[in-house]
């Protein structure tokens, strides 16, 4: 599918190698203009509908993270591209959906720009659509520490987890709660076999209580109990492998 895409990026030298690697090896992406500081890519992003923008971190007058945070919620997908390792933490927590190292390697470009492709295909294909993931019924059960024992869930039980510090608040389909002494990556692991994806930093999700997919910044899933939740744009190609 076509990239509707923008540049952003302050250095004329860089803006024209990625335009040309991308007119030469990514024939899908569209540029419909370049930017190189913060103001200019907010008038080009306010402007235009977009897939993708291409983001250089280091910017005057403001970094990447102060454009997406004048943004707000929008709906393309976001391919950092930097000379600064550094930035990758800050990238992922900020919805990127791909990091790229200057000087930018062609087959990396073209991974990034595959990727994005892939998701935002499955996006529009998803988009509102009542879904029905290609996973069999949750089966099994979970134990959950308790200060006398343990307390047994069975997993189909289990709308979402939800991550608080150290704890981990667990969403039941009966409107109950439980907090437990312990990390949501301790239960992304104990939950990786039965049905459950990890969207976003804070949530473990029940991929058969999903039943829609809405697309914006990193995009949300809608579960069966009315509860929306945000997917992190690292996060949303694992996500979407789940439905058809």
């Amino acid at each position: 599918m076509n990239l509707r895409s923008i540049i952003v990026e302050d250095e004329e030298t860089s803006r024209d190698i990625l335009r040309n690697y991308l007119n030469k090896y990514c024939p899908n992406v569209e540029i419909l203009g370049e930017a190189s500081n913060v103001d200019e890519a907010l008038v080009l992003i306010r402007s235009n509908d977009l897939d993708l923008v291409f983001l250089d971190v280091e910017m005057p007058f403001g970094n990447a993270f102060d454009l997406l945070d004048k943004v707000g919620d929008v709906d393309f997908e976001t391919i950092f591209v930097t000379a600064y390792n550094h930035y990758a933490i800050e990238a992922l927590n900020a919805h990127a959906s791909y990091y790229l190292m200057k000087p930018i390697s062609i087959d990396d470009l073209i991974k990034a720009v595959d990727y994005v492709s892939d998701i935002k295909s499955k996006e529009d294909a998803l988009q509102n659509q009542v879904l029905i993931p290609k996973t069999t019924t949750v089966n099994g059960k979970i134990t959950i520490p308790q200060q006398d024992g343990f307390e047994v869930l069975e997993t189909s039980d289990i709308l979402y987890c939800k991550a608080d510090d150290n704890y981990t608040e667990i969403f039941l389909n009966n409107n109950k709660k439980k907090l437990v002494s312990k990390t949501l990556k301790y239960f992304e692991e104990a939950l990786i076999n039965s049905g459950f994806a990890r969207v976003h930093k804070s949530y473990l999700v029940n991929v058969n209580e999903v039943t829609k997919y809405l697309k914006g910044k990193g995009g949300s899933v809608m579960l069966s109990n009315g509860k929306q939740i945000m997917v992190s744009a690292s996060k949303k190609a694992n996500l979407l492998a789940y439905f058809k």
